[in-house]
C-alpha cells in the first residue's frame, strides 16, 4: 500500500523493498572495510603487467556519483568479502 504524506501518494522506496539496500561507501569507508589501502583497492580494478597478481577480476567496480567521485555498493563490498572468508577456509579445510 502506497505511504501518505499530507495530500502526496507515494510508492514505497526501491531501498525499502529490496533486500539489500543500495548504501554507497566512499574509498575510506571501503578501505576500513577491507582492510586494503587505497593502492591496493585500485590494483585490484586494474590490470598492471608488472603485478598481474594484484588485479581481481571479482573485486566490486565502483559506481560513478560524480564528476570526480566515485563510491561502492556496500552490499558488493560485504559479498565480496564474504566470498574472501569463504576461499579462505575451503583452502584450508584441503590442507588438513
Amino acid at each position: 500500500m502506497p505511504e501518505r504524506s499530507g495530500d502526496i501518494q507515494r510508492e514505497p522506496s526501491m531501498a525499502a523493498s529490496n533486500e539489500k539496500s543500495l548504501t554507497l561507501l566512499r574509498r575510506p569507508q571501503v578501505e576500513a572495510r577491507t582492510g586494503l589501502s587505497r593502492s591496493a583497492i585500485y590494483s585490484k580494478l586494474h590490470r598492471n603487467p608488472k603485478r598481474p597478481a594484484d588485479f581481481d577480476p571479482t573485486f566490486p567496480r565502483p559506481v560513478p556519483i560524480g564528476v570526480k567521485a566515485v563510491g561502492w555498493l556496500a552490499h558488493e563490498i560485504d559479498d565480496w568479502i564474504a566470498a574472501q572468508v569463504r576461499k579462505a577456509r575451503e583452502s584450508q579445510g584441503r590442507r588438513g
